[in-house]
């Protein structure tokens, strides 16, 4: 972060405008409209800026700018067109330790100004540290489409019952799921559509009848796909961002862990090869004890969670308990890797058929019905393979597959560090070992792999034909 998103109190403070054009009209107008009493530094008042001060409280100083001007301001933009000026006003600032923001020099500021969303007192302001105020201005214009125009009388309507709903609910927790609860009902709809008066009623009553009922807690079974938090399903960050609790594997990323809600209780209880950190049995009980204590619990796993994910023994102990649960499906890495690699799973002259497949040893073994696997028009993709490698292509050959058959291994898929090798069956496992491959992998077999030459459009870090 190279910049600490803070919000202001400049009410009635002074702050300072340097500059006579339209940018420096557009930095007073925001900062008026926060309330702050202004002075305007520039030589030539504009008629735009003189019709700007007849109707805002704003002092205009028409000389050359000199450090007085700073004198017990709150801050200053600089917004000439004058380079020299812009470092002298800059370097006068940061002596005082008064905020300075030079327009489109980060470099010379020790602020910027965002892009502002204002449903009052709903404030949203997008940044891209300076980097790009176009793309912000594209992402502040999302966020205006997407909040509804009367958000902030909802707001001040809420903050009307804050107090009043800190006194009535003692306990922190309680008073987040009652928040939770009423932002999930019809009431904000209420407002939304202009029947204020009714949501407020409604706000009462749900008051009233809050811990009448014992809390209950429920389970999201959560597919988290495969590594890009981008292909996350909107349901699933929705309930990410509710979970109290939350129960991740090894394959979630750190990227979709930082989507979390901030404050949730997150437990670690993956699994790595031959290493079980958590039993599957103490999960499903976990599960049960932690939504029976009124939690609302996140069971977050890598890809989806029914394709060898174990989701289903877990419902099967939530609903023999009759613990209340959802289920979010994710997109599983066969499809998520396939698709960053440019590997079609399914292709009208290739393969009319896919089929996932569990690659890891048991017992040093890897039991599987081969000679339905050797077949024409068909693609196999195996999860968790990279251990039975080796064992998975020496097999498929020895049971009639064409020893040049495509394959590949992709690494890390749909991150930035993806890493694909493509070979044949009877080179792969020399290949892999070379390029010191570790989990998590995905292995495609299949004609549809030479189409990665023509399709391939992602590139990670690194690519190895």
């Amino acid at each position: 972060m190279e910049f600490l998103p803070i919000f202001l109190d400049i009410r009635d403070r002074k702050c300072v405008v340097v500059g006579g054009g339209q940018i420096a009209l557009r930095k007073a107008l925001l900062l008026a409209r926060a309330g702050a009493r202004l002075q305007i530094v520039c030589e030539n008042v504009s008629a735009a800026l003189t019709e700007f001060g007849n109707a805002n409280p704003v002092e205009f100083s028409t000389e050359g700018f000199n450090s007085s001007h700073l004198e017990d301001a709150a801050l200053v933009i600089a917004a000439t067109d004058n380079p020299e000026v812009n470092r002298l006003i800059s370097a006068a600032a940061r002596e005082r330790d008064i905020l300075v923001n030079v327009v489109d020099q980060p470099a010379l500021c020790t602020f910027i100004l965002p892009s502002v969303v204002d449903r009052s007192p709903v404030v949203i302001a997008v940044s891209s540290s300076g980097n790009s105020p176009v793309l912000t201005r594209k992402l502040k214009e999302l966020n205006e489409v997407m909040l509804p125009e009367r958000i902030g009388e909802f707001a001040e309507i809420l903050g009307s019952f804050r107090e009043r709903v800190k006194s009535q609910i003692g306990k922190f927790s309680d008073r987040v799921r009652y928040w939770e609860s009423l932002l999930e009902s019809d009431i904000p709809e209420l407002v939304y559509s202009g029947n204020s008066s009714a949501a407020i009623k409604r706000i009462e009553e749900s008051l009233l009848q809050f811990g009448q009922e014992s809390a209950v807690g429920e389970v999201y079974l959560v597919g988290a796909g495969p590594g890009d938090p981008d292909l996350l399903t909107l349901r699933a960050l929705r309930l990410m961002h509710k979970a109290d609790v939350v129960l991740y594997d090894r394959l979630v990323s750190e990227q979709i862990m930082n989507r979390l809600r901030p404050d949730a209780e997150k437990i670690h209880v993956g699994k790595a090869r031959a290493k079980h950190t958590v039993e599957q049995e103490t999960i499903n009980q976990m599960l049960v004890r932690l939504a029976r204590e009124g939690k609302k619990v996140l069971r977050l796993k890598g890809g989806d969670p029914f394709i060898f994910g174990r989701g289903g023994e877990e419902l099967e102990t939530l609903a023999r308990e009759k613990v209340s649960f959802q289920v979010v499906p994710g997109i599983t890495a066969a499809s998520g890797c396939a698709s960053y690699a440019g590997i079609p799973l399914t292709h009208r002259d290739y393969s009319q058929s896919v089929r996932f497949l569990a690659g890891h040893l048991a017992d040093g073994e890897l039991n599987l019905d081969w000679e339905s696997l050797v077949k024409e028009q068909q693609t196999l993709v195996f999860y968790m393979g990279l251990l039975g490698l080796e064992t998975i292509c020496n097999e498929l050959v020895d049971h009639g597959m064409d020893p040049l058959m495509p394959i590949a291994v992709i690494q890390q898929g749909t991150t930035s560090n993806q890493k694909v090798i493509t070979s044949t069956l009877s080179a792969m496992p020399a290949e892999a070992t070379r390029q010191k491959l570790v989990a998590p992998t995905i292995i495609i077999i299949g004609q549809v792999v030479k189409l990665r030459e023509q399709l391939s459009w992602f590139e990670g870090r690194i690519e190895i034909e």
